[in-house]
């Protein structure tokens, strides 16, 4: 028996090929750099949502729009490339995990400057 569900096994599958079909065979400007951080397939292996996260996160919308627009052609190669009756449906999202971890950052950044004095130079965390 394996040890994590073949849902989860199926989504690490589509990351890794998703990422290489977007490296190799999708070749658009407007794409800039992304990275597919996730990959999450509904029990039934007919819908996946590929997360991804963008250098520049004001063009995320654009991207976003462009990868959803090419998501027959993706699940078409994804269909030659794996060995499963059904290929899921592909929806792109944006990570937000990744911006919401700068707010944090930034916010606890605030929170060190406020409580450090200029007389008091070490550090409090």
């Amino acid at each position: 028996m394996h040890p994590y569900k073949r849902s989860v096994r199926v989504g690490d599958l589509i990351k890794e090929e998703v990422t290489d079909i977007i490296m190799n065979k999708i070749k658009h400007k407007t794409l800039g750099f992304l990275t597919i951080t996730d990959a999450k397939v509904s029990d039934d292996l007919r819908h996946a949502t590929v997360y991804l996260s963008v250098l520049n996160f004001e063009d995320s919308k654009k991207i976003l729009r462009k990868l959803n627009e090419s998501a027959s052609f993706i699940k078409g190669e994804l269909a030659r490339r794996l060995k499963m009756r059904y290929v899921p449906s592909i929806d792109f999202k944006i990570d937000e995990s990744i911006e919401y971890g700068r707010k944090i950052d930034k916010l606890l950044d605030d929170i060190k400057s406020e409580r450090s004095t200029p007389d008091d130079d070490e550090d409090l965390f």
